[in-house]
């Protein structure tokens, strides 16, 4: 800094979403009731899993960490938005949003190992189906969930660390509604060329091999699907990958969209934009995808919904 008197940052300041003050308000309503939304099918989800002896499956046990994963992804977001849209609080500490950073990334990175687990989950079950009971017992689950958790807030504790220690002077106004990666690096006023090359390794190591894992094992499912003689039997069992398969194009293609584009599409409004519809939308139509073309869980659902009925 050149020797200069320096202010360290203690606070930032979310720009969110600058409208007139009636935007706001409507702005407040429509996430407000996404937000409800995405805490009702979630929960939905989990309850039904829980409640349901049919379900008691790996497929559906991974289904149900997924909408845990879900729930406190939105629940670590919307509610300071809720709070800048209503209250225009739009102050938020150090502290506070170095924490909801790690726990942003950390949600994310173990989703990213979470869809791999799920992955290898059909794979068992379509190339190897006579051994799927001896291989995905439930021991081996919960060690892939295990997993997943483990390494995804491990990996965001070794990059919160290098983001946090990196000086943060002058400006404090963070244009985004969230405490996000690459806009607070850019408010920092010293070299954060380790942070960044830090971030870049361990986001490298935390989605490409997940990915590369996924997509040898869709690779061996395709194979074995398209050795099955008839048509009716390779659309019933590659159906049972569609709604996860799907689940992880748009995870990544949202990943892609929000942190590997070229510069010359970084605007400032295109990364709330695309980072709203990811931290949004995705919640809300991964349990829809999962669940609505699911014979098997639209019927645990009636028979929990039935139970609930009846107790009352």
């Amino acid at each position: 800094m050149r020797g200069e008197n320096v202010t360290k940052v203690s606070a930032f300041i979310l720009v969110g979403f600058p409208t007139a003050p009636r935007l706001q308000y409507l702005l407040f309503l429509l996430f407000l009731l996404t937000y409800l939304f995405v805490l009702l099918e979630n929960l939905a989800v989990i309850l039904t899993v829980w409640g349901s002896s049919s379900l008691h499956r790996p497929m559906y046990y991974f289904l149900g960490i997924m909408s845990s994963l879900e729930i406190w992804y939105v629940s670590d977001i919307i509610p300071k938005m809720l709070d800048v849209f209503l209250l225009q609080h739009r102050r938020i500490s150090f502290v506070g949003c170095m924490t909801q950073l790690y726990f942003f990334s950390s949600l994310v990175c173990t989703e990213c190992v979470l869809l791999a687990c799920m992955a290898y989950d059909r794979y068992v079950a379509i190339c190897h189906p006579l051994r799927y009971q001896a291989i995905m017992t439930t021991g081996l689950c919960v060690q892939l969930v295990a997993f997943s958790f483990v390494s995804g807030f491990t990996v965001s504790v070794i990059k919160v660390h290098f983001i946090s220690s990196a000086t943060f002077c002058g400006s404090n106004v963070l244009n985004h509604f969230f405490c996000d990666i690459s806009p607070i690096l850019k408010l920092a006023c010293t070299d954060f060329s380790t942070a960044e090359l830090v971030d870049f390794i361990l986001a490298f190591i935390i989605m490409v091999f997940p990915l590369v894992a996924t997509m040898l094992s869709y690779g061996h499912i395709t194979l074995a699907v398209l050795r099955i003689p008839s048509a009716t039997g390779r659309w019933r069992a590659f159906s049972t990958c569609a709604s996860h398969l799907t689940v992880v194009t748009i995870f990544y293609m949202a990943m892609i969209f929000m942190y590997v584009r070229p510069q010359a599409i970084d605007s400032r409004s295109s990364n709330k934009l695309i980072s709203a519809v990811y931290t949004v939308l995705t919640p809300i139509i991964n349990p829809l995808i999962y669940c609505l073309r699911n014979k098997e869980f639209k019927d645990g659902f009636k028979k929990v919904l039935d139970l609930g009925q009846l107790s009352q």
